[in-house]
């Protein structure tokens, strides 16, 4: 058995919201190489997260005018409209947020969160922002998920997701599920290296 016959093995998860798509060893496209997604919608109608470990070279408070205070990096959530800004916390109190899983929310309304973090009952580090997201129209992902592109993954924290260095979330998100992927978490970036 080759190395991508090895890979080739399915995990037995559906993608749905609040599960992660981890991309698997191989996956040739650069805007998703190593890449971690946030499942936030699946439905008939598509599907859309954000990506979860790729740092931006800007801070937040270079993009938005009123957050002079926070100098938190800025992610990018994919390659669909980079022209906006998105943010997922770990607050049930901003008004109109969407919960995601557990203690995981998207959104909201923006000026109840400006008071959270202008009040201090929301820290910099319980906020993330995203520029652009990851989107799939009708059956594109589960296309994707039938070439092997994406592991579905259920390890879902705000931990992972708030509290843990971007560069390692991918490993981290792997190794949590055991087993093969435990191996695939330590597969070198080209295998002709190693």
């Amino acid at each position: 058995m080759n190395d991508k016959e090895f890979f080739k093995y399915k995990n037995l998860l559906t993608p749905e919201k609040g599960r992660l798509l981890i991309s698997e060893p191989f996956l040739p496209d650069p805007n998703f190489e190593r890449t971690v997604v946030l499942l936030c919608e699946h439905n008939e109608e598509g599907s859309f997260g954000f990506v979860i470990n790729k740092p931006s070279l800007v801070k937040v408070n270079e993009v938005m005018e009123d957050m002079k205070q926070l100098e938190e990096t800025v992610f990018i959530g994919g390659p669909v409209q980079q022209d906006t800004l998105h943010f997922l916390h770990r607050n049930s109190q901003i008004e109109n947020a969407v919960k995601i899983r557990d203690d995981i929310f998207w959104g909201g309304d923006f000026e109840s969160l400006l008071t959270k973090l202008d009040t201090s009952s929301l820290k910099a580090g319980d906020v993330r922002f995203y520029l652009g997201y990851s989107g799939w129209g009708p059956g594109q992902l589960e296309s994707e998920l039938e070439e092997d592109s994406w592991i579905i993954c259920d390890y879902v924290t705000d931990e992972l997701l708030f509290d843990t260095s971007p560069e390692v979330i991918w490993r981290k998100a792997l190794d949590s599920m055991g087993g093969r992927f435990s191996v695939y978490s330590n597969y070198p970036v080209d295998p002709r290296l190693n």
